[in-house]
C-alpha cells in the first residue's frame, strides 16, 4: 500500500476524519487520533501494549515500537510500503477500535475475508 491507500482505507472506517496534529497529518474518530503520518515511509498506529507485543513478534520487519513513552503505551510504527495489505488493514482497524468509543465499536462489524 502507498500513503494515499492507507489514508483512503482509514477514512472508510466509521466516522473517521482527516486532521493534523502539530503539522502532522492524522486520522481521528470522534476527536481521538488513531493514525498519524509523521513520515513518508511509515504511519503510527495506536495499539495496546499487548497488541503491540504480538504485532512485533509476528511482523518484526514491518513494525517497530515508537521510541520512548509513547511506544511503551503501544504506539507502533507500521512500514506500510513493505507490509502486506492484510496486515496494514488489520492494524489500522485495531487502532481505530482502540480509539473509538464503545458505542461506536459495537456498530462496526468486520466480516473476515476469504
Amino acid at each position: 500500500m502507498n500513503q494515499d491507500e492507507v489514508i483512503s482505507f482509514a477514512l472508510s472506517l466509521p466516522e473517521a476524519v482527516e486532521s493534523a496534529h502539530h503539522g502532522t497529518r492524522d486520522l481521528r474518530v470522534r476527536g481521538k487520533i488513531f493514525l498519524t503520518m509523521p513520515d513518508q515511509d511509515y504511519c503510527v498506529v495506536r495499539l495496546t501494549p499487548d497488541q503491540q507485543h504480538m504485532t512485533l513478534a509476528v511482523a518484526p520487519d514491518d513494525t517497530t515500537a515508537v521510541p520512548g513513552g509513547w511506544g511503551l503505551r503501544g504506539s507502533t510504527r507500521l512500514f506500510y510500503g513493505k507490509a502486506s495489505d492484510e496486515l496494514v488493514q488489520d492494524l489500522v482497524r485495531k487502532s481505530w477500535r482502540n480509539a473509538a468509543p464503545k458505542t461506536l465499536q459495537r456498530q462496526f462489524v468486520v466480516i473476515p475475508s476469504g
